[in-house]
């Protein structure tokens, strides 16, 4: 018994000091009440408390990006940041030491290689390559990093690259946030380059892919124009095609020790835990890591750059719809400058009453316009961008765009304007209290762009302070008469880009059943457990009944100063097809009184908004922005519902932009794509291909538009409400302004569209010509209807198939066979009694892999491959996040109104949660048996029937040639 006291006594000892308490420096009046420390090697914490759910997002952002790449392979930083994904020497390997010796003969080839320019020399190279990552392939456990995050109960696994800055991105529970640390610091002290040639052509599918991403090309371009000096300028995120042909390893691990160093780096954390002991798990962890004295000497200076006096004029070709773009140069994001420039932003567009909504898109001036400043840490820039209307050029366009920056310059703006925007920017802390993503996100930039917290805290205070001079001298010293250079996006096909061929690949072996030490211990590690809550809908929900029975669901906000309500009208486009028409209209509604130029005015000045949306079955109307201003809005809200009005010359323009956006969404990839699968899904006759023409709309008064918003308040509703207001007063409110029918109007239950079940395997090709092809697949059996029982088990089927990283699908497409950069399969849900469950596989792949994709597709979906390893994660990462997430906010009201849909008076994942000790392998595999195995499917394809093997298609099924007429209807 003594000996049990005295070694409970010293473990409370070792938790006392580990959880010491630390000076942290903070700021006064910080809306985030941030803690920051920064650690002896110089790693920076940044600490924002929220107790809303016990979860943790995390970032570790670390000051590097493009620009900081090798001129000779450029594109390193971005292949990096997929290559932290391989393991190390702990994890994501069964044998380190005999994988070792095979890892830097692939190193060495790969040097060799890439200075070979003989091409028959560099297949034998790279077949050599191949051979010997198939032996150390046999030894790597691939995607255990995901394995590892699933095992804690991570979920938003992600990372992202730019110019100035490489992030990892992590949400987890609280109670693993030691076991987080100690596999992100393995990870960014040991990173082992492991998969390197199949990874690489992942990267290759990405590039292929960002040549019909026409915005992207134009991004490039401008940063090339402007900034043609600079790396900014010189080389981009994504590298040059004949850089990734010609990797470098050795380059790669150097680039990982002179940047990925903690006197470069930055740990974010926001939500529920104790700083101090944050402080004391990352110091565990972090602490020993090495900095890099000279990191910042290495950083390229921005040169200076030649002055633009006269305007830069340049084309680019791509598939999509020709546009305009302007763009200036700024100051760096840390310039003092940017305080005023930041309201400069707000006052050109904010999406409803700055210079250009109110000159240009409000009058429907042009097909589309926007503008906006992108800070970045060594300089930044201002743009503007343009669709043409029919029948306008792209200069027309321009020089709308040119009026409007003279406007700023001049100061034709009034102060009531200038106020409402700096109200706005004071909403926009409120709302990042929201949530722990947004509070991770103002660190990040911060942290990256070499921003002192004190002066983010003090801009907030100085946004208040500018004054109209302020902005116009903003305006002439950096939106200067000639100082732009404008780029013309031609609709056309670029005859210098030309995809990156496809390399003979050895498919990697996947050992799935395989697990590394270093796993095992974080499965077996104890952590203190946190209990699921799930809503209990009588005791968590506040269901008030207002004037005729309105139900009214009642969620307070402890959060912020903030309100959303939402009138929810049981009513949608099943119902009344206008519905959609007249909601596209809401921002050129008025009234008998005002003008929509005024409503957008009267909303603005109040920090609130008002949006109408229409789905098929409910309309929407959410009314949100400052809680104390809730009452104004919303009897700005009824004036505007009861007595909306659009005059005919808005009427007029918005159908012939109607009529050109119709047009070029035959040009975009992804509106080919999404009418494809419309058409897989419902058959020729569906949302897409009986929308109603421009025609149709001519022949109606915009009268009719209106009334179908006038019209809402006499269908079945609820409300939902999530703010400040006590209950009574809520209520009272509501049936003091807004008006409701005493017999509501119910609307028809008839579905208008239903998905169509294949009855034969059929390919659908509808002809887009682009470097990539995307594919999708769809199945539904008529008698597979939507069953509670079913529920559970189809979770943990689609978790453990297709749900991450980890799974099934995401192993076989992408990490062991590199057949696609995205690939996805999943039985879906319809969550509603009576509608179908589907089956939806998608993929993004070359032309010349199409074949093969669809053979691992067939094999893996009807002889889906059993792995207890992997469905044991599976189970592991669905019971963490059941226990830890919550609904928060106005989701609880939302889960109870959908869970009704379904047969629900509780909250349904409860039923996922009591499934999860009992379920075995032997019962997904039964499911997968039952439910998936053998499905007929449609598939959809999209590429130039010329560039696939359409012969080969007709020998697995009927094979029917779309036109683009086909899946859009016009």
């Amino acid at each position: 018994m003594k000996r049990l006291i005295l070694g409970i006594v010293a473990m409370l000892l070792a938790v006392a000091a580990f959880a010491g308490t630390h000076q942290f420096q903070t700021v006064p009046n910080d809306p985030l009440q941030t803690k920051m420390y920064t650690l002896p090697n110089g790693l920076k914490l940044f600490m924002s408390v929220n107790k809303d759910q016990p979860r943790l997002q995390t970032i570790i952002a670390v000051r590097v990006g493009g620009k900081n790449d090798p001129a000779e392979t450029t594109g390193l930083a971005h292949y990096f940041e997929h290559l932290m994904f391989k393991g190390t020497e702990r994890f994501g390997t069964s044998n380190y030491t005999a994988e070792k010796p095979m890892l830097d003969q692939i190193e060495r080839l790969f040097e060799t290689y890439r200075v070979t320019t003989d091409s028959a020399a560099r297949r034998e190279i790279y077949r050599t390559i191949d051979s010997i990552s198939y032996e150390a392939s046999k030894l790597a456990i691939p995607n255990e990093y995901d394995k590892l995050m699933s095992a804690i109960g991570a979920s938003g696994t992600n990372a992202y690259t730019s110019v100035d800055m490489t992030c990892y991105v992590e949400d987890i529970p609280s109670n693993q946030l030691e076991n987080w640390a100690r596999i992100e610091a393995d990870r960014f002290e040991h990173p082992v380059i492991r998969g390197f040639h199949t990874e690489l052509e992942t990267i290759y599918e990405e590039k292929n892919m960002s040549l019909t991403k026409d915005p992207r090309k134009v991004y490039e371009k401008m940063l090339s124009t402007l900034y043609p000096s600079h790396p900014y300028g010189s080389q981009t995120v994504l590298g040059s095609q004949e850089h990734l042909k010609n990797p470098s390893i050795t380059n790669v691990k150097a680039y990982h020790k002179n940047w990925y160093v903690p006197n470069n780096m930055a740990i974010i954390l926001a939500g529920d835990f104790d700083p101090d002991t944050a402080v004391d798990v990352i110091e565990k962890y972090f602490g020993h890591l090495q900095p890099n004295p000279t990191v910042d000497a290495g950083r390229p200076a921005l040169p200076r750059e030649e002055p633009i006096t006269t305007p830069k004029h340049i084309e680019v070709l791509g598939p999509d719809a020709e546009n305009v773009t302007l763009a200036w140069r700024m100051p760096e994001a840390a310039s003092k400058d940017m305080t005023a420039i930041k309201v400069l932003d707000f006052l050109m567009a904010n999406g409803s009453t700055g210079i250009l909504d109110v000159n240009v898109n409000l009058p429907q001036l042009t097909l589309s316009a926007g503008a906006g400043v992108n800070e970045m840490a060594d300089a930044s820039l201002f743009t503007m961008s343009g669709r043409a209307k029919d029948g306008q050029t792209l200069e027309q366009v321009r020089d709308i765009l040119l009026a409007q920056v003279a406007k700023l310059r001049n100061g034709e703006f009034t102060d009531e304007l200038l106020e409402a925007v700096k109200a706005n920017l004071a909403l926009q802390v409120e709302q990042t209290l929201a949530s722990n993503y947004s509070r991770a996100n103002v660190y990040e930039n911060a942290f990256i762009n070499g921003i002192e917290w004190a002066d983010v805290v003090a801009d907030l205070d100085n946004l208040g302070k500018v004054t109209k001079q302020d902005v116009v001298d903003m305006a002439n010293k950096y939106l200067g008469e000639n100082s732009y250079i404008e780029i013309f996006k031609l609709q056309g096909q670029d005859p210098n880009e030309l995809k990156i061929a496809k390399p003979q690949l050895t498919p990697i072996v996947t050992n799935r059943d395989m697990a590394s030490d270093f796993l095992k211990e974080i499965q077996a590690s104890e952590v203190a457990p946190i209990e699921p809550v799930f809503v209990d809908f009588k005791k968590d929900l506040t269901i008030l009944k207002g004037k005729n029975n309105v139900e009214v669901i009642y969620v307070p906000n402890t959060t912020n100063k903030l309100f959303d309500l939402t009138f929810v009208y049981k009513v949608g486009t099943n119902e009344d097809q206008i519905l959609s028409y007249a909601a596209a209209l809401s921002d050129y509604i008025g009234t008998s009184t005002m003008t929509p130029e005024q409503v957008k005015n009267e909303f603005y000045k109040l920090a609130c908004s008002m949006n109408i949306s229409s789905g098929a079955d409910f309309t929407y109307v959410i009314v949100s922005g400052l809680d104390a201003n809730m009452e104004k809005a919303l009897r700005l809200t009824e004036k505007v519902l009861a007595d909306a009005t659009i005059s005919q010359d808005a009427y007029d323009a918005y159908i012939g932009r109607y009529e050109k956006s119709r047009a070029n969404a035959k040009l975009n990839q992804q509106q080919n794509f999404a009418r494809l699968q419309q058409y897989v899904t419902y058959g020729p006759k569906n949302s897409a291909t009986e929308a109603l023409s421009p025609e149709q709309l001519r022949n109606m008064k915009p009268a009719e538009l209106m009334a179908a918003i006038r019209k809402l308040n006499d269908y079945e509703q609820s409300v939902v409400y999530w703010g400040n207001m006590k209950q009574k007063n809520l209520v009272k409110l509501i049936d003091k302004i807004h008006p409701s029918a005493k017999k509501p109007l119910a609307a028809t239950k008839e579905r208008r569209y239903k998905e169509v079940a294949p009855t034969e395997t059929t390919f659908y090709i509808a002809p887009y010509e682009a470097k990539q092809l995307y594919m999708t697949g769809f199945s539904m059996l008529p008698e597979d209807k939507f069953d509670r029982a079913k529920e559970p088990m189809l979770s943990i089927y689609n978790e453990y198939f297709g749900g991450s990283m980890g799974s099934i699908v995401f192993q076989e497409m992408r990490e062991a066979r590199s057949l696609a950069y995205s690939a996805g399969a999943y039985y879906s849900s319809p969550r509603r009694t009576d509608r179908n469950y589907t089956y939806r596989s998608s993929i993004a792949t070359q032309n010349d892999k199409l074949l093969d994709a669809l053979a691992a597709f067939d094999e893996i979906i009807n002889k889906m491959p059993r792995s207890e390893a992997a469905f044991d994660l599976a189970k592991q990462s669905l019971e963490a996040n059941l226990r830890t997430q919550r609904l928060i906010h106005d989701n609880k009201a939302y889960a109870y109104i959908n869970g009704k849909l379904a047969g629900y008076d509780y909250d349904s994942r409860r039923d996922l949660y009591e499934a999860l000790p009992t379920a075995t392998m032997d019962a997904v595999a039964d499911f997968q048996q039952r439910n998936v195995k053998d499905r007929i499917f449609n598939y959809g394809i999209l590429a130039k029937p010329e560039n696939i093997d359409i012969e080969a298609l007709r020998k697995l099924g009927k094979v029917v040639i779309l036109t683009q007429e086909d899946i859009f209807g016009y």
